[in-house]
């Protein structure tokens, strides 16, 4: 059974806007955060993302001490009333966040997109917390990936090859419970994302739960619900959507 990750961006220009619970006065998105997570656990959402950077293409970087201030209200709201069966997990590509979130809020699930090439203490720091982790494929930073998709092998040799490097630092790094994620949408074109769809058994080979991020990035042109059905037949255990769909 497939599980369902809802997003929730605490940000002022993440690409899809009605993820947003931002303010300007920074004095209601908790309680906005809160709302569209008990939304999310009534569509039958297990898990719900948080996170306090932005990632679509172009997008500057974040300084700790900003994206810290929009994620601890949320978190801290959270920690006191989030729905039971909930599970948190932290879009963030930073170990100090990770420390400074755990102390607040306990187990959580680090969801990093750059699956510890970013900062050199998040691997580290998630083995000695004991930590669930997701490991997201990507080349550059969100000024540079799109010009970063030529793999001359092919993108799922390409992904075969970085997870198997992965599953070697987990190990040393004692990460015992980690997720793949293909990155659809990061330095992919539109052709090797579907690729990656059509072919995602043969990431199996890991023995680790899948997560896909398809739900409305460019290269689906809005067609969610085939992305989805691709990914649910190849294997898929977590779909990270903004919107949990009626049907499939």
């Amino acid at each position: 059974m497939v599980q369902w990750m809802g997003i929730i961006n605490l940000t002022p220009d993440s690409f899809f806007a009605p993820s947003r619970v931002w303010d300007e006065e920074r004095e209601r998105y908790p309680a906005e955060a809160l709302e569209r997570a008990s939304a999310f656990a009534a569509k039958g959402a297990s898990i719900i993302d948080l996170g306090a950077v932005s990632t679509r293409p172009g997008a500057s970087d974040v300084p700790v001490e900003e994206e810290w201030s929009r994620l601890e209200p949320v978190l801290r709201l959270f920690a006191r009333q989030l729905p039971d069966g909930l599970r948190i997990s932290i879009d963030t590509t930073s170990a100090e966040i990770v420390r400074r979130a755990y102390d607040v809020a306990g187990p959580f699930i680090v969801n990093d997109i750059s699956a510890g090439e970013d900062d050199p203490g998040m691997l580290g720091t998630v083995g000695e917390l004991g930590l669930a982790y997701v490991a997201m494929h990507k080349r550059g930073n969100p000024r540079t990936m799109d010009s970063l998709a030529d793999y001359p092998h092919g993108i799922i040799a390409e992904l075969v090859n970085y997870f198997e490097k992965f599953a070697r630092q987990a190990e040393q790094c004692g990460i015992a419970d980690w997720i793949l994620d293909p990155g659809l949408g990061f330095a992919k074109t539109s052709s090797q994302n579907w690729e990656i769809l059509r072919r995602l058994q043969e990431l199996k080979v890991f023995g680790r739960p899948i997560l896909i991020g398809a739900a409305d990035k460019r290269f689906t042109c809005g067609r969610n619900d085939v992305a989805h059905r691709l990914a649910i037949e190849g294997g898929a255990d977590i779909l990270r959507v903004h919107e949990i769909p009626e049907k499939l």
